[in-house]
């Protein structure tokens, strides 16, 4: 059955946090992050996942949030989705709005996401890639 699946960038070019200077980290996180862009995953990990029809459901609990429906939709459309700190407030806000009322397996995946927002907003340079598999 499709899928589709969250990855977290995770991986640091040096061993030890003090080896990154504070005005490079973000050079060396956009390192790491573009190799994406032609199939290369490693410094990436599956962070949540989820069939398709899961999908569609947490599609629809954020209906209300045209911003944020309109960007997750877009792994529907294009494949492939990137989520930064650009993005944490309307989604956020658009999860904390639909968890209430979200069937457990939707408010799970919610609940995923928004400890990966939660990640962001305190890590800024690290970012989510949402894919679908077939």
């Amino acid at each position: 059955m499709p899928e589709v699946v969250f990855y977290q960038l995770n991986a640091k070019v040096l061993e030890r946090k003090e080896d990154i200077p504070e005005d490079a980290k973000q050079v060396v996180y956009y390192s790491l992050a573009i190799g994406h862009h032609i199939g290369v995953f490693d410094c990436f990990k599956p962070a949540f996942r989820c069939t398709t029809a899961v999908f569609d459901r947490v599609l629809d609990a954020l209906k209300d949030s045209e911003e944020a429906h309109r960007k997750l939709s877009g792994l529907l459309r294009f494949g492939e989705i990137t989520v930064d700190s650009t993005h944490i407030r309307p989604l956020t806000m658009a999860v904390e709005a639909a968890l209430p009322t979200a069937p457990p397996d939707v408010a799970a995946w919610l609940d995923r996401l928004r400890t990966a927002l939660d990640a962001i907003r305190r890590e800024p340079a690290i970012y989510l890639m949402g894919r679908r598999l077939s």
